[in-house]
């Protein structure tokens, strides 16, 4: 019984297409670029100043307060360095503290309120520089002395200005027939006060950064609307605004970082007081820190320690947000 087998086609022997037949597609080889290793030593030559940077200023710091966050450090076991560990008994300490509610509702209010002022005041003289008068940029300049001022100068001037007894501000209310206020030694008045002249401090940087974003946005987008008929309040709202998002994102977490850990101004101006009515977390982790002749390392440690956490989280939201906007 004779058998013949198939015949191989002579398309597909041939390597060709036939009407039967598909092709698949080359497959593409990547080759991983060989880079030399002397421009790879080059290049670590230029990471390795900001990697010792960020670990010697940021990452042992906090190394560091975490560890002092977690141990019964006394001035003793400081120096020696033998603090037993107490886990989160520091944190729990904080907790309990009945100065814990009011440091927290302060510093919301004192974050909040100076945001909201320093970027509305900082958004409306952006808008108002952007028109490119004369003396625009001389008036530019002179808005900038408040930021450029050491802190330490500015809490100083605002505390003199703010005196009970001969400060300018009761002597102004008082031509106006006001009784005098006691700004920095009621506390109905103290936290206003220092928010106050930190909104002051923070204009600028509001002023510079988003003034920087309106520059960017092109100015035919806003010729576009004004010939389809959209007044200046329309032109702002519809086109301007929208396009500064991402500035005043960036502007919005700075501010946010910064005012976090004010020190300074509040320190100078009311110490924290009277009877703590103007105390936030940065004041209150220096005072258990430093501010008592029996220092109290792990507690203070331990309220940096929140402040550092709201900062991240904060943080993370930005660049969540970020992400969402490229990638929607």
């Amino acid at each position: 019984m004779n058998s013949t087998a198939p015949m191989p086609d002579a398309s597909a022997a041939s390597g060709g297409t036939g009407p039967g037949t598909t092709s698949s597609p080359p497959t593409r080889v990547t080759r991983r670029r060989h880079i030399p290793r002397s421009q790879q030593w080059a290049a670590w030559g230029f990471l390795a100043p900001v990697v010792i940077y960020l670990g010697a200023f940021y990452a042992y710091p906090l190394y560091r307060n975490l560890d002092l966050s977690l141990r019964n450090y006394t001035v003793r076991s400081f120096v020696q360095g033998d603090a037993p560990f107490t886990g989160l008994a520091n944190y729990r300490k904080v907790f309990d503290d009945p100065t814990f509610m009011p440091a927290l509702e302060h510093t919301v209010l004192f974050t909040g309120v100076s945001l909201l002022f320093q970027y509305a005041i900082g958004l409306a003289l952006a808008v108002f520089f952007a028109q490119h008068f004369r003396l625009s940029a001389t008036l530019r300049a002179l808005f900038l002395v408040p930021w450029l001022l050491p802190l330490i100068v500015s809490a100083s001037t605002w505390s003199w200005m703010l005196n009970s007894e001969s400060g300018i501000a009761d002597t102004a209310l008082g031509w106006l027939g006001i009784g005098p206020v006691n700004w920095l030694t009621s506390p109905s008045w103290s936290l206003a006060s220092v928010t106050i002249a930190n909104i002051w401090i923070g204009i600028p940087f509001n002023l510079v950064v988003l003034y920087s974003g309106l520059q960017a946005i092109p100015a035919s987008l806003n010729e576009a609307a004004a010939i389809d008929g959209a007044n200046a309040w329309q032109r702002f709202w519809q086109v301007t605004f929208p396009l500064l998002r991402p500035v005043s994102a960036i502007t919005l977490l700075l501010g946010l970082v910064y005012t976090l850990k004010v020190f300074d101004i509040i320190w100078i101006m009311t110490r924290g007081g009277p009877s703590n009515s103007s105390t936030t977390f940065a004041t209150w982790s220096y005072r258990l820190g430093f501010g008592n002749l029996l220092p109290e390392f792990g507690p203070g440690a331990a309220v940096g320690n929140l402040l550092v956490v709201i900062a991240l989280v904060f943080g993370l939201v930005y660049i969540r947000t970020q992400r969402k906007q490229v990638n929607p």
